[in-house]
């Protein structure tokens, strides 16, 4: 009987440690499943992760280059797009310093080419982080010494200077060529200076108010952006920053006393459209 009781107590205990394991095993099984040992790792960043650098961390370095629109002729205060887009991104948290302006009154892109080979003009170019480019006015509009004395005249003797010097034909066949140029100098820039992000100014029509020039003037600035855009496409590094739009009908409000050149508000708009595509 002794025997029997202790073989039957015996079983009973083995039966009750089996339950039990059998209970903490389930636990544990339920635990893992509920509260999986990777979630810890994949809710939070390694210890001495490195803060990604944002915009505002970073100093942009800007040059200008190109012709009398990179000078800022035109405008009284002489800022020009290229300080007031430079002030714009101030003014928005961005830490900025212009190294430097290299635009030049008449400067051509046959003249930019042959300025982009001195030591000077690279050097300047390989500080920059920001490059900023208008070129082109001067191949297709010959620039405002079309215009004979056109500070001191109206929108009508301007119109009658322009038709003598300035045709239709003459600007559709100053494109080809030009255009060409404006696509060596862009690989020129980016080959100076790869890292460099380049915002060509895109061209618009100063004599949209000239009846003769309206569609010949439209379609060769059209025609003169989509061949840059053609070419900034191939680049990541390359930004076409659009103003046509902004003189389209606004020439009066926008344009200098000269016709050709911005004032200060036309500048100021192409400094805030300069911000806006850096940004």
């Amino acid at each position: 009987m002794n025997d029997s009781k202790w073989t039957w107590r015996s079983v009973s205990l083995i039966s009750i440690a089996a339950t039990v394991l059998l209970i903490i095993g389930f636990v544990y099984a339920v635990n893992d499943i509920i509260n999986p040992a990777g979630d810890t790792l994949q809710t939070s960043l390694p210890q001495g992760t490195a803060t990604p650098l944002t915009g505002t961390n970073e100093l942009l370095k800007v040059v200008a280059l190109g012709d009398s629109l990179a000078k800022g002729t035109g405008d009284n205060t002489g800022a020009g797009f290229v300080k007031r887009a430079v002030d714009g991104l101030a003014a928005d948290g961005e830490h900025t310093e212009l190294l430097g302006n290299m635009g030049i009154n008449g400067q051509t892109t046959l003249g930019l080419q042959n300025s982009l080979k001195e030591e000077g003009v690279q050097y300047e170019l390989r500080q920059a982080s920001v490059i900023l480019l208008s070129i082109g006015g001067n191949d297709l509009f010959r620039g405002s010494d079309i215009l004979k004395d056109g500070s001191n005249s109206s929108t009508t003797s301007n119109s009658s200077a322009v038709d003598k010097d300035l045709t239709p034909e003459a600007l559709l066949a100053a494109l080809p060529e030009a255009a060409k140029r404006l696509g060596l100098i862009l690989e020129s820039i980016a080959k100076i200076n790869p890292q460099a992000q380049i915002y060509y100014v895109g061209l618009y029509n100063p004599f949209g108010d000239i009846p003769d020039l309206l569609v010949p003037g439209n379609q060769a600035v059209a025609a003169w952006n989509n061949a840059a855009m053609d070419i900034i496409n191939k680049h990541s590094n390359m930004t076409l920053v659009p103003t046509f739009d902004l003189f389209n009908r606004h020439l009066d409000q926008y344009l200098s006393s000269d016709h050709f050149h911005p004032n200060g508000d036309g500048y100021q708009r192409m400094g805030e459209r300069i911000v806006q595509a850096v940004r």
